[in-house]
């Protein structure tokens, strides 16, 4: 791995534990909810017994660290044992600030956001912080017929509906599901951006003042592929294009204006990388 990865890596893991850490122990933690994984358990275990958060992280997973050290190898159980320790280390720190809010709705807004924003980092280096995140590693490596979003939501969900047994309280529930909510949200954002792309197809009879269209007055770039009609088996071809969803209004007013019998089709192009758009890390 190449120096300047590994610190780009390093700083994003602290970044993103910090974030975490903050959220978890500030506001989700101090009013009982959960946004699931091994801290979800542990905030029973400091309601109950007055164990320190951080601790039990770690202590609950060890039996993984053990596990993904035979299938999974050193290097990625590195990562995750750094990513673990420093999560535990800010949920410490964090837990000896003053109560920000009581308010439960509050919380588990800002602290899914803030718990969201700081797991997308941490993804965005290519790390975990064991746990869920963990459990669906090792449980992949036996090739589990179950999507890692599933798996996730499965863990998550049973994690706090363990939270809503013991403190016997259902709005803990609900409230932790607008922070898990939340969550993967911004950790959507974190990995593509506010600024979305639309991917669109164009069919038409005019292609070549529509291409040059979106060349000259879009400054987009446009691909040709080879289609045949289902209908009339004529051969076309269809026009596919990524722009700004910004740029549609006016995309949609000058092909109308080139050929009204047009076929445009538009759709949301979640990440697009390449020339003019994110590099490709």
């Amino acid at each position: 791995m190449k120096k300047s990865k590994l610190i780009k890596d390093m700083l994003l893991t602290i970044l993103g534990t910090f974030f975490a850490g903050f959220g978890m122990a500030s506001f989700l933690l101090p009013n009982k909810l959960s946004s699931g994984g091994f801290t979800g358990i542990a905030t029973i275990f400091y309601y109950l017994f007055n164990w320190n958060v951080g601790a039990v992280v770690i202590i609950l997973n060890i039996p993984f660290f053990i596990i993904a050290f035979l299938k999974l190898g050193k290097k990625f159980l590195l990562k995750t044992f750094i990513g673990t320790f420093l999560l535990s280390i800010f949920l410490d720190i964090f837990e000896y600030l003053p109560l920000l809010t009581h308010d439960r709705l509050l919380s588990s807004i800002y602290g899914g956001v803030l718990v969201g924003i700081g797991t997308g980092f941490i993804f965005k280096a290519h790390t975990s912080t064991g746990g869920s995140d963990l459990i669906v590693q090792i449980l992949r490596s036996y090739k589990v017929k179950i999507t890692s979003g599933k798996l996730l939501n499965i863990i998550d969900i049973s994690v706090v509906a363990l939270n809503v047994l013991f403190f016997r309280e259902v709005e803990i529930g609900l409230y932790s599901a607008i922070a898990i909510l939340l969550d993967g949200m911004m950790i959507d954002i974190i990995f593509e951006g506010t600024n979305f792309s639309k991917l669109v197809i164009i069919i038409s009879m005019q292609n070549e003042k529509i291409i040059e269209m979106l060349n000259s007055e879009l400054d987009s770039g446009a691909t040709e592929l080879y289609g045949k009609g289902a209908y009339l088996h004529e051969n076309k071809m269809i026009i596919m294009s990524v722009i700004n969803r910004r740029e549609i209004p006016i995309l949609r007013e000058k092909i109308n204006e080139i050929d009204k019998k047009a076929f445009l089709i538009v759709t949301n192009a979640r990440e697009v990388y390449g020339l003019g758009f994110k590099n490709i890390e």
